[in-house]
């Protein structure tokens, strides 16, 4: 049988947490999962070049849903890396902010995982599920025929049918383009070099932010070695390209330059990469059966690690509208589900990108007031428990 109540184009972090979402309960729809690539085991860690260069930092909501799908348990927990605190400071002056997980009463403010680590867990989570699972790509699809049912034809030259098509694809989504939604969206002129690195003084399960008139750059704690560190350094892209052109003693020195040696000397780096940022938005979430989710919907400066807790709500929500309509015997892919799913998330996600613009062009400014104001301020908020806990409830998600 092809015929399916949602397919999920793209099997990566979100798309396989919406398939794990909608499929912990075996009377729930017929789902496909879409996606040309084979999900590996990760490695093992034999040195520091073994670390996947892409991490995220995920919150409590993120923890809590990750375990209710069944995937969370099994990340194993040397590459989940639990941070304490965060420590922000401004490079142009005296201004920081310093956040501890005691203050809220938590034994952590949230954890550092490798992408792949997560993705490999939502795979062995969706085994044995009631899930179609296709490697393969979606060359085209038909608006909903009069029965409500989309014809999706995959790049083999199969053909499934389905009610809903869920966009899980990624920042250049190609389901947003074939289904012609728009975007707003603009280019940050930054790019951000990615690491692991390993410094001469242990990280103590802390995050580390330097807000540099640059861009951010923020060394964050890997649980497998207090001393290791995979990094996110936001720059110019000349700047960008002369990193990534250094040897590795001569780019160690250029970062702990950059840091400030606030964890010592850098001693050792893995290879690195580079990739622009770029924000964007999705100016409506569905179209004509079609819903997206995740970066296929919005990507956002990384400099607070909200872009997959934003693609977990995504998921969430949207396999709960997705449920509640086919428990009430509605198509999944009617207007007035997914339109809910969009209320419930586009305000979250706008105010989210609003404050990381805020952010990244308030340590951008390079007047003197401005700075001066910026420093008073951060000392100011640092002393102010009730708003550093505010903080705290909307970084942990919660």
């Amino acid at each position: 049988m092809n015929a399916f109540d949602v397919v999920i184009v793209g099997g990566g972090l979100v798309g396989q947490a919406i398939a794990a979402a909608l499929t912990t309960d075996h009377n729930g729809p017929r789902v496909a999962l879409v996606d040309p690539a084979e999900i590996q085991p990760p490695p093992a860690i034999g040195s520091i070049q073994d670390y996947d260069l892409r991490v995220s930092a995920l919150t409590a909501r993120s923890q809590d849903f990750l375990t209710r799908i069944g995937a969370w348990n099994r990340i194993p927990a040397d590459r989940l890396s639990p941070y304490r605190g965060m420590h922000v400071w401004d490079a142009e002056g005296t201004g920081s902010v310093t956040f501890d997980a005691a203050d809220m009463h938590a034994p952590e403010l949230g954890h550092i995982v490798e992408n792949r680590e997560t993705v490999y867990a939502l795979s062995q989570a969706l085994a044995g599920r009631e899930l179609t699972r296709l490697q393969d790509t979606v060359a085209s699809f038909t608006d909903p025929d009069e029965n409500g049912r989309l014809s999706v034809t995959l790049g083999s030259g199969d053909t499934l049918t389905t009610r809903l098509i869920i966009g899980a694809d990624g920042a250049l989504s190609g389901v947003r383009q074939f289904a012609g939604i728009p975007t707003r969206e603009w280019d940050y002129d930054h790019h951000a070099i990615v690491a692991t690195v390993e410094c001469e003084q242990p990280l103590q399960a802390t995050a580390w932010q330097r807000f540099r008139p640059q861009g951010p750059l923020a060394l964050l704690p890997l649980h497998s070695n207090p001393h290791l560190a995979s990094i996110v350094w936001s720059t110019s892209p000349d700047e960008a390209a002369a990193m990534l052109a250094l040897d590795d003693d001569a780019f160690c020195e250029a970062l702990g330059q950059a840091f400030e040696y606030r964890l010592g000397k850098i001693l050792a780096s893995s290879a690195r990469a580079s990739f622009p940022l770029r924000q964007r938005h999705a100016r409506n979430y569905y179209s004509h059966g079609v819903v997206l989710a995740g970066d296929a919907a919005h990507t956002i400066h990384p400099l607070a690690g909200q872009g997959v807790n934003l693609g977990f709500k995504d998921a969430e929500v949207l396999a709960e509208e997705i449920l509640r309509a086919y428990r009430m015997g509605l198509s999944p892919g009617e207007d007035a589900v997914l339109a809910r799913y969009q209320r419930r998330r586009q305000g979250d996600n706008l105010a989210t990108m609003a404050t990381m613009e805020g952010f990244k062009r308030l340590f951008a400014a390079d007047q003197p007031l401005v700075r001066l104001l910026r420093n008073e301020g951060m000392r100011i908020f640092d002393r102010v428990m009730p708003l550093k806990k505010q903080a705290m409830i909307k970084a942990m998600g919660l």
